[in-house]
């Protein structure tokens, strides 16, 4: 029974991975078994450690059923399979390792990610691309362990957080979030950049702040963006009355498809889930590709979603110390009762 049971949330993890991306990996299945912390893995990603496995919070047995589960439910559903290229964030760029053992054929696995047959090339490389160099605005003091010294900026090697001089990366300048124009070809006309992040206690999770990039690049930068600003501001307007329009429709037609799949549901609740899953933005199902184009799988997510929180005692689980995967399967049957009683008029 516990093996169903882990199968039942392999599965799971994977099918909402997939309808948020369109693409499925390893890691989006550890993440969402709460096997994988966000910090351990942006770790890994920093080379700190020497496998990822060393960070599962699973023993191998665990771990290997699970991922057999993962590539038998990936095949299942007519996924392709796509080799995915992991370099760590270091100035190396050196191979990033999975398993304790090292076997190539455990790697391959782990580098495999699973594909909609649907998603074009285009992403499908996109989302193979190597990482960005990452250094940390830290939320503590540090001391760098090469020249004993500290500042406002950190990057992360092996033997622990390097000041920006022993990291070669003194010469450049931080340019804020917030202008994405400027962000963008500041980065394209620099030869070395590097994303700036803070770990954001709240939300437990490192959030962007900026950029790294030459001093030159900014300033070629900012005199393409005051060339066009006329042009961009009254591209920005159009945009953004467009968007409006599209968020209005594509509401209205979430809502309808919220009701032919689950006719019971009461028209101004299919609406209140609409509105909520479809903030632009918001990194709800609704805004995912699968959302957008109305998939089955992604509708029943946003309305399960809904009386999940709504027709449940699911938050107060949470808020009482229950982690995630325990209080989803506390609320489970109330979740399916009530899709069912929906589904069924």
């Amino acid at each position: 029974m516990a093996r169903q049971d882990l199968e039942r949330r392999v599965r799971r993890a994977a099918e909402e991975a997939l309808t948020q991306q369109r693409f499925v990996s390893a890691i989006d299945v550890l993440l969402g078994l709460g096997w994988l912390a966000p910090s351990h893995l942006d770790m890994w990603r920093q080379g700190r450690v020497d496998s990822l496995e060393r960070v599962v919070q699973a023993n191998l047995r665990k771990i290997t059923v699970a991922m057999a589960e993962f590539r038998r439910w990936a095949r299942d559903r007519g996924l392709n399979p796509s080799e995915t290229v992991y370099v760590a964030r270091t100035r190396d760029r050196r191979p990033l390792r999975f398993s304790v053992s090292g076997d190539d054929a455990i790697e391959l696995a782990y580098r495999t990610h699973w594909v909609a047959p649907d998603l074009s090339q285009r992403t499908v490389e996109r989302q193979s691309r190597p990482p960005d160099l990452v250094v940390i605005w830290p939320v503590n003091e540090w001391t760098c362990t090469s020249c004993g010294g500290t500042g406002d900026l950190l990057f992360m090697e092996d033997p622990g957080p390097l000041c920006l001089d022993c990291a070669d990366l003194g010469h450049l300048d931080f340019l804020p979030s917030g202008d994405a124009a400027l962000t963008r070809r500041a980065k394209r006309a620099s030869r070395l950049s590097a994303v700036v992040v803070r770990w954001s206690r709240s939300r437990k999770r490192y959030e962007r702040k900026g950029i790294l990039v030459e001093p030159d690049a900014i300033e070629c930068a900012e005199q393409e963006c005051l060339s066009d600003a006329e042009v961009r501001a009254r591209r920005r307007e159009r945009d953004g009355l467009r968007r409006a329009d599209e968020d209005l429709r594509f509401q209205a037609d979430l809502a309808a498809a919220i009701r032919a799949r689950f006719p019971g549901c009461p028209a101004s609740r299919a609406e209140a889930i609409a509105r909520h899953a479809a903030i632009r933005g918001s990194g709800r199902i609704g805004r995912s590709a699968a959302g957008r184009a109305l998939d089955p799988d992604a509708v029943k997510l946003a309305v399960a979603a809904s009386v999940r929180h709504v027709d449940t005692g699911y938050d107060e689980l949470l808020m009482s110390g229950i982690d995630r995967e325990t209080a989803r399967l506390q609320v489970h049957e109330r979740v399916e009762e009530v899709l069912r009683k929906w589904g069924s008029v």
